[in-house]
């Protein structure tokens, strides 16, 4: 901070910059750390992704079940332990034509990096139905994949009025 409170940007430079803390980027940044190379991870909004509004997860190697919070909090620890540096900001301007790369985020930094990794996976599309949130984790969720909403549970399956790509199954 200056003398006036306002931040001072700070340009930063790293063999490698990750972008996004899911699974992969959490998972880039262990082989990374590992490899010496030094990783930077930028959380984004949501670090965890997706995860974090998962309950039980039970298809993860060494975990009969975990939650998947709890899941991103042990990916978060062991990226750290290995050597990983977690930012909490924004990636909002790239730049790939010349090296190194150049990445601009949202607090006003500025990341020159060797190699930049982008892992920022997908963001939940939900119908706006009101029984979405009241069964979230009890059977409604949601696909990993962009513009698919799977809803899992028994009865009658039909598809979205309004999105062909939609798949609706109570």
């Amino acid at each position: 901070m200056t003398s006036n409170g306002s931040s001072m940007a700070n340009t930063h430079r790293t063999k490698t910059l990750i972008i996004g803390a899911g699974p992969a980027g959490y998972t880039a940044a262990v082989y990374a750390a590992r490899a010496n190379l030094e990783p930077v991870v930028i959380q984004g909004m949501q670090p965890g992704g997706q995860l974090m509004i998962t309950t039980d997860v039970e298809n993860w190697p060494g975990e009969t079940s975990i939650l998947g919070p709890d899941l991103m909090d042990k990916m978060q620890a062991q990226a750290e332990h290995a050597g990983a540096r977690m930012v909490f900001d924004l990636v909002s301007e790239v730049d790939f034509s010349k090296r190194p790369f150049v990445c601009r985020t949202d607090g006003g930094d500025t990341y020159l990096a060797d190699t930049v990794i982008i892992a920022t996976g997908a963001q939940a599309r939900w119908l706006g139905l009101p029984s979405e949130q009241a069964f979230m984790g009890y059977g409604v969720s949601n696909a990993p994949l962009p513009g698919i909403l799977c809803v899992l549970n028994q009865g009658v399956t039909a598809r979205s009025p309004t999105r062909r790509d939609t798949l609706i199954a109570a």
